[in-house]
């Protein structure tokens, strides 16, 4: 099953992700990107860094599942790899934003898709100064965003379910219970299902 995992900066859905590949031995999608590498960042961990010029030509081979471009640089989803571990039966996990989850229902209507919401945006816009990684103007900038993309998000018909992660345990329980859920009962429908 390919499991999309997306909501604002500063929700906590990269750790949710991560704890639900842990918990379940799926596989996590890394994206591609022109953003410059940082001293944190671990190539084929973190993302796959590439130029603009290499970028394009993924993206306009097809190469890329979805793609779209955040505060200037361009992120995409190689294809290769979230086939070959769909075929393998494997669960694939892509985290990727509310226009990249639209394209991805396009191409793979049946991917199971959670939007991860902070419990207010107070609370959201603390958790981005919390991260102490940039200047007031890039979190107002960011905070407003996500609160965009939120509404987007909810309005847009994309996701299969809203968790709103106000204790980050509690959501890796409840975003782990939503996605064996999922597979119980696509498994329970299946032809081959006694």
């Amino acid at each position: 099953m390919l499991l999309i995992i997306s909501g604002p900066s500063g929700v906590g859905k990269t750790t949710i992700a991560h704890d639900v590949e842990h918990e379940l031995g799926a596989v996590f999608s890394v994206s591609m990107t022109t953003r410059p590498k940082t001293p944190a960042d671990t190539e084929g961990r973190d993302y796959y860094f590439v130029d603009q010029e290499a970028f394009n030509s993924a993206r306009d081979s097809g190469d890329l599942l979805e793609w779209a471009e955040v505060f200037g640089h361009y992120y995409g989803t190689p294809r290769r790899p979230v086939d070959e571990a769909l075929a393998a039966g494997k669960l694939m996990i892509v985290e990727i934003d509310v226009d990249g989850a639209a394209q991805v229902k396009q191409r793979v209507p049946d991917a199971y898709a959670i939007f991860v919401l902070p419990p207010s945006e107070e609370e959201l816009l603390e958790r981005l100064r919390g991260r102490r990684r940039e200047d007031e103007s890039v979190i107002q900038r960011r905070f407003a965003k996500a609160k965009q993309e939120v509404q987007r998000a909810k309005a847009g018909g994309v996701y299969d379910e809203f968790l709103v992660n106000d204790d980050l345990a509690s959501a890796v329980r409840k975003a782990v219970g939503l996605v064996t859920g999922e597979i119980s009962r696509r498994a329970s429908q299946s032809p081959s299902a006694p």
